[in-house]
């Protein structure tokens, strides 16, 4: 598989596979997200997940793959406190405020954003027509986030300190988007930093979730938590996985944008499944966010 990508980084058929890449992370997270704001406090939920994707990974990384060199393990180090960071202020958001608020807020600020680090970091540019379409999808990811917030009528003083954290994360999902696409281009093969991340990214948050857990007055059982967060592994492996693979096969920025399409996905998730009413408004808006994706992609 390294071998592969390797032989098409830097090709079409290497751009074609990061967009597919880019949107099946778009899927994968937009159902990581409503797992991890679902019915378990998400500071639990998170814990849950990461133990998972850590005992799966450690095995991997070691039979599979060789030791990271020296300026890997520094750049392992620079991600996992990106991503803890991240995964603190992802749950007091999630903990303030509801989903289809948060989550949109979080996705519309991250990919204005990592257009700006990718073209400093990787001198990527941008057309005109693709910065249009960077608009219009973020645009339309905050007008989502403001017409869910405009229907909560319960709870709206709360929902400015959600809204804050939420938008501070979006800027962290900037930086982790940039950063590790940077970790990727500095390993002769991806999979060696993409498998030794989740090591080292995921031992924090199961020992913070179980000493939250313990001080519990009510906690929840312990079988269904862990076999949610079974799940949510394989799903993070997935949108994460494929995101920074896509970092390597094509531009960081239109790989940043494409995935944010994910708020299109998880809005698609509740109407089909969750039998959730869409309306015009959100439909539209939804049309609006797709559009920008497809004007970043075929813009350049």
């Amino acid at each position: 598989m390294s071998d592969f990508i390797l032989s098409i980084e830097g090709t079409e058929y290497g751009k074609f596979l990061a967009m597919i890449l880019a949107l099946i992370s778009a899927v994968a997270h937009s159902i990581f997200g409503a797992l991890q704001k679902g019915r378990y406090d998400p500071w639990l939920m998170r814990g849950a997940i990461d133990i998972f994707y850590f005992l799966i990974a450690l095995p991997i990384a070691i039979f599979m793959f060789p030791l990271p060199e020296p300026h890997v393990w520094l750049l392992l180090v620079g991600a996992w406190v990106i991503h803890v960071t991240y995964k603190y202020f992802m749950a007091k958001a999630y903990s303030r405020g509801a989903y289809t608020v948060v989550y949109p807020v979080v996705r519309g600020t991250g990919p204005l954003v990592a257009v700006f680090a990718a073209g400093f970091v990787f001198n990527e540019t941008f057309t005109l027509i693709q910065w249009s379409g960077v608009l219009l999808l973020s645009g339309g990811i905050f007008g989502l986030a403001g017409w869910n917030l405009h229907q909560i009528t319960v709870g709206r003083n709360v929902l400015i300190a959600a809204l804050g954290f939420a938008f501070f994360t979006g800027l962290i999902v900037a930086l982790y988007t940039t950063y590790d696409a940077f970790g990727m281009r500095a390993t002769p093969d991806p999979f060696t930093f993409l498998f030794w991340f989740f090591v080292v990214d995921g031992w924090t948050f199961p020992i913070i979730s179980y000493v939250r857990w313990k001080r519990m007055e009510n906690p929840p059982a312990l079988g269904p938590l862990l076999r949610k967060g079974f799940i949510g592994a394989l799903i993070a492996f997935i949108s994460f996985g494929a995101v920074m693979l896509a970092t390597r096969l094509d531009k960081v920025g239109e790989a940043a944008v494409l995935r944010e399409t994910s708020t299109v996905f998880a809005a698609l998730i509740g109407w089909l499944f969750l039998k959730e009413t869409v309306g015009p408004v959100r439909a539209g808006l939804m049309a609006v966010i797709a559009a920008g994706a497809v004007v970043v992609e075929f813009g350049g």
